[in-house]
């Protein structure tokens, strides 16, 4: 396996190494939406919350979909991805054809007239940061694999599979790291 985390930024997944076992992390898939200087910003995609955006967020009524937990940090602040950076001002493009962020009331305004379908969205509350050099020691550690991001892998909802396909579709070493139990001492 490769040292990775010179292709560290943003529109890349961050695939939790099979002996990351802390908790808000243990075989996640992050996306990461911002990394400079200052730190890291990313979200989870393979952890959906029991509740919908509809029953949590006001102005989304007609968002029948799991709002996801997008990381331990500043879980009182949503955010959200979508794939309508043409109509949504302040919308920044982390791949071609996938967005973070924007004037919110418009993306509201703009659901509830049918402009934008449901499902050109995802929501996250909280999200996963870091600070300063803290990602890339990380990587050094060990913690973290990277893979190319795609708007199919940000919209899916095939969660439980999510990490271990991704990790996977690398090839190589990490067809046998993708096949590990969760609890090696427990196989």
């Amino acid at each position: 396996m490769t040292n990775e985390f010179e292709i560290l930024k943003p529109g890349k997944l961050l695939l939790a190494s099979a002996n990351l076992l802390e908790s808000n992390f243990k075989r996640t898939v992050l996306l990461m939406c911002e990394h400079n200087e200052e730190g890291s910003i990313g979200f989870i995609l393979n952890k959906p919350m029991e509740f919908k955006v509809c029953e949590a967020i006001s102005g989304f009524d007609e968002i029948d979909e799991p709002l996801h937990m997008g990381g331990p940090v500043q879980v009182d602040t949503v955010h959200f991805l979508h794939t309508r950076g043409d109509v949504i001002d302040g919308a920044v493009e982390v791949i071609p054809g996938l967005f973070w962020g924007g004037d919110k009331e418009q993306l509201s305004y703009l659901i509830n007239t049918g402009v934008i379908k449901p499902s050109e969205v995802r929501f996250f509350l909280g999200y996963a940061g870091w600070s300063a050099g803290q990602l890339e020691k990380e990587f050094e550690d060990g913690s973290w694999y990277t893979a190319d991001a795609s708007s199919e892998q940000v919209f899916t909802d095939e969660y439980e599979r999510m990490w271990s396909r991704t990790v996977r579709s690398k090839g190589g070493d990490y067809c046998y790291v993708a096949n590990s139990p969760e609890l090696p001492g427990m196989n």
